[in-house]
Order: structure tokens, then sequence, then C-alpha cells
């Protein structure tokens, strides 16, 4: 009996595709094509963090030639993946030439708003991937159910630990020498 063998997908196979409908959001998880949802739109509290999120980014790393990115743009975690993370921030990525890439793969900060439909995908797999990209320098989830932050820095000592949240729940990113707090993640609007 004959059998098909497959074929892994790399991730610069992956960025030439083109997606005729644009509902289909889909990643690169080691060469293997995964829809992550067929319709826009997720949960209102996602939605908000997600944005909450970028707009303090922005204003913040305004004038540093650092930018937020929202889940749009790719980042090539290693040859055969390519991970959508809900914000990321690049640095001098800001010039024409790259206006119409679909990927980087040089993020300074990834950010993931945990949902119980990721939520293990995002904890157990995307985290060690993200470990591995050289340029990463923080790694920041954020729970919405329980309103709480986790925060992964790049020690050039000791590798990754996990860095303090200060009582009022505010993450310094020290990189950027910059304090995300509480109230700006989970903000509702009042």
């Amino acid at each position: 009996m004959a059998t098909l063998a497959k074929r892994l997908i790399t991730a610069d196979e992956f960025l030439e595709i083109h997606w005729p409908d644009s509902d289909v959001k889909a990643e690169l998880d080691n060469g293997v094509i995964r829809i992550i949802r067929m319709m826009a739109g997720g949960q209102g509290n996602h939605a908000r963090i997600q944005m909450n999120v970028s707009v303090a980014l922005a204003i913040k790393l305004r004038g540093s030639g650092c930018s937020p990115y929202g889940s749009d743009m790719g980042i090539r975690t290693h040859e055969l993946s390519i991970r959508y993370p809900d914000v990321s921030v690049f640095c001098g990525r800001d010039g024409p030439e790259n206006d119409k890439l679909k990927a980087f793969d040089d993020p300074k900060l990834v950010i993931e708003v945990l949902s119980p439909s990721t939520r293990d995908e995002d904890i157990k797999i995307k985290l060690l991937e993200y470990r591995n990209v050289t340029s990463l320098d923080a790694i920041l989830y954020i729970d919405p159910e329980d309103e709480t932050i986790h925060l992964e820095v790049r020690n050039p000592a000791r590798g990754w630990v996990v860095a303090p949240v200060g009582a009022d729940g505010s993450v310094t990113l020290p990189l950027f020498d910059i304090v995300l707090t509480s109230e700006e993640i989970f903000a509702r609007g009042r």
C-alpha cells in the first residue's frame, strides 16, 4: 500500500500563501498550518486589553524608534513557525521598506492576552518558541479572567527569569525603562 508523504511548510512558504477568505486566521506551527479562527472577532475583554496595551505602548515608546504592532504582524520564531501575538514591539522597523512585510524576526517584546481557547498553547508551546528568539528581551502574559500579569525577561547571566509584578499590578519593561500599570492594562473606559 502506498503512503503519501507529508511535507512541512516553511515560514517563507507560509508567508507567500494568499488567503482569499479574510475571515481565516492561521499560524504556522512547526511546519503545519493551524487555523486559529474562522471568523473575525473575539471576546470583548480580550480585545479591550489588547487595545489598552497597544495604546499605552504607542504613547510611551513615541520617539524611541520602537513601535507596537497588533496581531496582524507575524513573528518568525524559527524556520517552521510564524506566530501572531496580540501585541509585539519592534525597533527600527518604521521605514517604508518594511511596509509590505508580513512578518519580522526580531521582536523586542511579545505580549499574549490569554483566552480559554488558546491558553495551553500560549503557555506551553509558544512560550518555548518565544524564549528561543534571540532578539526578544521580554515576554508578557496577561490573564483577563483574574486580571493577573506574568512577565519574563531575558537576563544575560541567568537566561529567562520571572520579573516581579508590583503590589499595584504594575510591571517594568527593562529594555524600554517604562512601566505598564494594571490600571492601564485592564482599564474599562471609566
